[in-house]
């Protein structure tokens, strides 16, 4: 790996961590000699194009017995090693990419260790590592068949031989189309606010039976709103790019857990199929209790990480951010805050740095003693607000338009939060994540002071003790 030409010395000059990413690209030069790095032209799923670093390299895959080559591109966004590099496979023309649980139609790669990024605890070598393990389990490249006898499952012993090519780009569906299950209160506030917003394509609404008392199918149907399509059939929300959970059973249950049971009993029948007919969408979940049932739709779903978040404390940070700016006019540091954690008291705040444009992701820091008292005192005035229909889906409608614009905004909003700030479960918390087509990216995770630490921590230990006492 050739890191002395001019043309990566000069663009790695410009990278935020340069020292670091220098280092962190001799270590995989030590593991991986093979590996080759260059500079290319990366082209976001917006046309925008921007010089970056790319790793081009092959990585060994044991399978049946066998030893293939499969090639793969590394792209390295301007604040790396700190935030993960996107990966992508390489076919070659005789080759079709195998989608799965970490590979999605267009070659892009998701593996648990990019979600939960977190440098320096991961690295390239680890996520190499990763990489190899789980396409072992699951082979992501089959041969394309040239006649009726041949497995397009099987990979084909000349791909230790591949040759890699230059181009690369994303490809992404041209239908903006988007589906909200549940017919209530919220999912027709959901409805109307997603198209007031703009940008999508097709609407398409399914009333699920029993999981409402209230249903405006029929209104919708009367009026006959352009773009929108009214279905009972969970078929038809085949090819969305956003897939929104809205519908809540309703239960005769006495207990917090046996209200919970019911409605994972109901996403049991509905989010597989969701996920089967919409494999590459992005699963939005805004059932209560949204960090639970964001949790159970990622286990039921198949589907990565990546692709399955809760509207989480999305709308408490648009509050406080307009509080702080506004109401108060005190917001003298020049930075954005957010709520992260669980939809509880336990909630608590972070700061990030001036939004970022293209290929960089905000900083986030704790809140420190002097800052305290103006979050303290923006968290008094959120509180009576509430959560009104209207003003949850307005929140919900936000977030779908920066994935389906691929916008590349930062939300906080219900994410695995394995590995975020020393955490160690597999539990679902709302931390900032940045929302494009391709789905969300964790921002790196930070020590929090001691008392924020606590909360956070109490979270853990509730939603895990929660999530084991539910039948999955």
């Amino acid at each position: 790996m050739d890191l002395t030409s001019e043309p990566v010395k000069r663009l790695l000059s410009k990278y935020k961590f340069r020292d670091s990413a220098i280092e962190e690209l001799q270590k995989v030069h030590r593991i991986h000699p093979d590996m080759q790095i260059n500079v290319g032209s990366f082209t976001s799923a917006d046309r925008l194009q921007k010089d970056l670093l790319k790793v081009i390299g092959n990585v060994p895959v044991k399978y049946q017995g066998k030893t293939y080559n499969l090639p793969i591109l590394m792209w390295l966004l301007e604040s790396f090693p700190f935030t993960p590099p996107v990966c992508l496979l390489r076919p070659t023309a005789n080759m079709v990419v195998r989608e799965g649980k970490h590979v999605d139609a267009r070659g892009r790669i998701h593996l648990p260790s990019l979600h939960s990024w977190d440098h320096p605890k991961t690295s390239v070598n680890g996520l190499l590592a990763e990489m190899i393990a789980k396409f072992e389990e699951e082979p992501p490249l089959s041969t394309k068949p040239s006649g009726e006898a041949e497995d397009p499952n099987d990979l084909l012993a000349f791909v230790s031989k591949l040759k890699m090519h230059e181009a690369v780009g994303s490809r992404f569906d041209t239908l903006n189309k988007v589906t909200v299950v549940g017919s209530g209160d919220l999912g027709m506030a959901t409805v109307m606010s997603i198209l007031a917003k703009g940008g999508v394509d097709k609407l398409v609404l399914i009333d699920i039976p029993g999981c409402s008392t209230k249903s405006g199918t029929m209104d919708l149907e009367i009026f006959s709103l352009p773009k929108v399509e009214v279905s009972k059939d969970l078929s038809a929300s085949a090819g969305s790019r956003v897939v929104v959970m809205t519908a809540t059973a309703w239960s005769n249950e006495q207990s917090y857990v046996g209200v919970v049971q019911t409605n994972v009993d109901m996403y049991r029948g509905i989010i597989p199929g969701l996920a089967r007919f919409s494999p590459n969408a992005v699963l939005l979940i805004a059932s209560q209790p949204v960090d639970v049932m964001t949790h159970v739709a990622w286990r039921q779903s198949g589907l990565p990480p990546t692709h399955v978040i809760g509207c989480g404390c999305n709308l408490e940070s648009e509050r406080l951010a307009h509080i702080l700016n506004i109401s108060l006019v005190a917001n003298s540091t020049g930075k954005k805050p957010w709520v992260i954690g669980e939809m509880s008291d336990n909630k608590v705040a972070v700061w990030s740095s001036v939004s970022p444009g293209i290929a960089t992701h905000p900083e986030l820091s704790a809140v420190s003693n002097s800052t305290r008292p103006l979050i303290d005192r923006g968290f008094e005035l959120l509180k009576g607000k509430g959560q009104r229909s209207w003003s949850v889906a307005l929140s919900i409608a936000d977030i779908t338009h920066s994935i389906i614009t691929d916008q590349r905004k930062t939300h906080s909003v219900t994410t695995l939060a394995q590995g975020w700030g020393g955490i160690s479960s597999s539990v679902f918390l709302s931390l900032p994540c940045v929302l494009g087509a391709l789905g969300s990216t964790r921002l790196a995770g930070i020590s929090l002071v001691q008392e924020d630490d606590a909360k956070l921590k109490d979270s853990v230990s509730s939603q895990d003790t929660l999530m084991a006492q539910l039948r999955l």
